[in-house]
């Protein structure tokens, strides 16, 4: 039975409005569940001791419909349990075994003898999906005497991560996680510290204390899906969590018996926990005490949005025989009180049409194919981005960014127009000024967004170069323009460029620092935009292993990459936070999506429920969601679904009332949405 108290545990998603949901009881009964684990088939597994022999062996069981069945039988004192790939893996004392839980045996993966040294007392495994690599720890004597990590290849190689001499006072390793690809988390049991190991090294750094009481505790790691790290204490029944990488713990349950190894259900939402001395095996909901963040749905949803517009000149099938879809990269306007929107596509062609939803055809404002670069295999080039000054009015002038056909190595360019002086619908293609080039090794990351901001001065983002990893470290390297938002001033012209410095920008006079360069640190931006009402600068990074993330971009600010992907290390050189780089306001890990799609901040009078919200998604999972970030409390406090629109989500785009609209690939030119209730 749990104890009554437990009941009063305050674990609740939706936010500090919501009422506060008891944890769910999945199994009850059991004999000394030690760990849960979700299987490649969904399912949750767990390990027990003393279960179903009367010799008091181990076994692994699966747990469905409140029953634990077992799975295989006879272990010697099972402790953690891990899926990877198809298998699941126990932590059995001296050794690590491998289940086929289809055919529900067991078999030996690394044998005691295949330790650096004899294994005393194996706990807690974790799992890298992408190499296939596991983790163990020993907690010897729970002294420190045999405490270490190990490190298990595919092939059953095992070689030491970290022991007592690399992390000093190292007690009893026992829960691990990966925190990032290359840096593993270790809680020692015997002291309640938390450290972080660099695999490629052993090099070892002290993250948080403190999780349980003076005699220590802590037992099982797990991450939720935004970066928040939750921590169980054995030894006094209790749930920590770390918000955010170098906050301290705070206790987000308690009540529990013996909080034992803990990690994440197959849902992504839910915390799955055994009770070791009460026998049971819990669901609770993952939250942090006075700082929840409401996650409940948008009453909104999608609607297709000037439906009746005829494409001048596009073709679907091209003259190619296949469908080309109508692919349209941004949605903007000039600014000069027309309230016409301007759309452009990725091979080149701006088109403007009337804010409306009658009938009509676009016309065609430029028509850059016969210059810009675009094909379906290399599908981060194109054309890219589009800015109209913010005297367009007066001066016609207008931006753009895009990738040239005839460079002799990669490129991308950004350049100016102006209007005809007789056609306020059209612009002259002979007026091109070339303002910035861009030579890159690679053909993807471009980025491409380019906006004017509140300041009057052009924003310009190119990606980090390209390939994976940032081969050449260009995001760090200030003395480059890849990785970097640009800041610079088109109404003037000096030291043979065609632009100007502001005088403000944060590197001017810096040693080996572009002055241009207004903030670094970026992989590949999709997109930025200012809020209209507070000036306030977001931008969304598109991750590479794991995570994707959305900041607030500070003048001068270092945002991480490639020493660090969201909140976590990247990489070799990869840091823990730090004073000289600005973590993201928000992550998202990659089971919930994998390129995410930035807009921009709601600042519309059609749908009020939308009102201060950020609109984000993803490209791979079609997924939309609204965040609220409260500046007082320096936090996220909602981060709220809108349902699926079941298309990729392409970009944002915002027309002069400040209406946001969300917009595809269609092929039938029907493929910007708005939001509606």
């Amino acid at each position: 039975m749990l104890k009554k108290s437990l009941l009063l545990v305050a674990l609740s998603l939706a936010g500090p409005a919501a009422a506060a949901e008891p944890p769910k009881v999945l199994a009850a009964g059991l004999k000394n569940p030690e760990s849960v684990a979700v299987g490649p088939n969904g399912k949750v597994y767990a390990s027990v001791i003393g279960e179903f022999d009367a010799d008091g062996d181990g076994a692994v069981v699966l747990v469905e419909n409140g029953k634990a069945t077992p799975v295989v039988t006879g272990l010697d004192d099972p402790k953690g349990l891990v899926a990877a790939g198809p298998f699941l893996f126990v932590a059995d004392k001296t050794k690590v075994l491998r289940i086929d839980i289809r055919g529900k045996r067991a078999e030996l993966f690394a044998p005691a003898n295949a330790f650096p040294s004899p294994p005393k007392f194996l706990n807690d495994l974790a799992a890298d999906p992408e190499s296939g690599m596991l983790y163990v720890s020993d907690c010897g004597d729970f002294q420190g005497n045999g405490a270490a990590v190990y490190r298990i290849t595919p092939q059953g190689l095992v070689s030491l991560v970290a022991d007592g001499k690399s992390i000093p006072g190292l007690k009893a390793p026992n829960g691990l996680t990966l925190d990032g690809a290359s840096h593993l988390l270790v809680a020692d049991f015997g002291t309640g510290q938390l450290h972080r190991v660099k695999l490629a090294t052993g090099v070892n750094e002290k993250v948080a204390e403190g999780l349980g009481g003076p005699d220590g505790g802590a037992d099982g790691l797990a991450w939720d899906m935004y970066g928040r790290l939750y921590v169980s204490d054995w030894k006094h029944g209790k749930v920590f969590v770390i918000p955010r990488p170098g906050d301290k713990p705070v206790v987000a349950a308690e009540g529990f018996q013996q909080a034992a190894d803990l990690c994440l259900a197959a849902d992504r939402q839910t915390l799955l926990l055994p009770d070791m001395k009460a026998g049971t095996v819990l669901a609770l909901s993952p939250t942090v005490p006075g700082a929840e963040v409401d996650e409940s749905p948008l009453p909104l949803k999608m609607q297709l949005a000037f439906t009746d517009v005829t494409w001048a000149g596009w073709d679907p099938e091209g003259g190619t025989g296949k469908v080309e879809p109508f692919r349209p990269i941004l949605l903007t306007h000039a600014g000069d009180g027309s309230n016409r929107v301007f759309v452009p596509t990725q091979q080149g062609v701006i088109h403007v049409i009337a804010n409306d939803e009658k009938p009509q055809t676009s016309m065609v404002f430029l028509d850059l194919r016969d210059r810009v670069k675009y094909n379906d295999n290399t599908n981060e080039e194109g054309f890219l981005g589009l800015a109209f000054h913010p005297k367009f009015k007066e001066n016609g002038e207008f931006f753009v960014f895009y990738t040239p056909k005839n460079a002799k190595v990669m490129t991308n360019v950004v350049s100016r127009f102006r209007v005809k002086k007789d056609d306020p619908n059209a612009a002259d293609p002979a007026s091109e000024e070339e303002l910035l080039r861009f030579e890159k090794p690679f053909w993807n990351h471009d980025g491409g967004t380019i906006i004017f901001g509140p300041d009057g001065f052009l924003y310009v983002f190119h990606g980090d170069g390209g390939a994976a990893n940032d081969l050449y470290d260009n995001g760090q390297n200030r003395n480059t323009l890849l990785g970097k938002i640009l800041r610079i001033d088109v109404n003037g012209k000096a030291d043979g460029k065609p632009y100007t410095i502001p005088k403000d920008n944060p590197f001017v006079g810096v040693k080996d620092a572009r002055p241009e360069v207004y903030a670094y640190g970026f992989r590949n931006l999709w997109r930025m935009a200012f809020d209209r009402q507070t000036g306030e600068l977001w931008a969304a990074d598109v991750g590479q292993n794991l995570y994707e993330e959305i900041n607030l971009v500070k003048k001068g600010g270092n945002y991480g990459w490639n020493r660090r992907e969201a909140l976590h290390p990247f990489g070799a050189r990869g840091v823990g936070p730090n004073k000289d780089m600005i973590d993201p306001i928000w992550e998202y890990h990659h089971d919930i999506g994998k390129s995410v799609t930035g807009g921009t901040v709601y600042r519309g009078k059609k749908v009020p429920e939308l009102a201060g919200y950020y609109l984000y998604g993803d490209y791979v999972t079609n997924r939309l969601w609204a965040l609220k970030y409260d500046a007082a409390k320096g936090r996220v406090v909602e981060n709220r679904p809108i349902p699926d629109p079941a298309k990729p989500v392409f970009t944002f785009g915002e027309d002069e009332q400040g209406e946001v609209y969300m917009l595809t690939a269609s092929p039938t030119g029907k493929g910007i949405y708005r939001f509606v209730k």
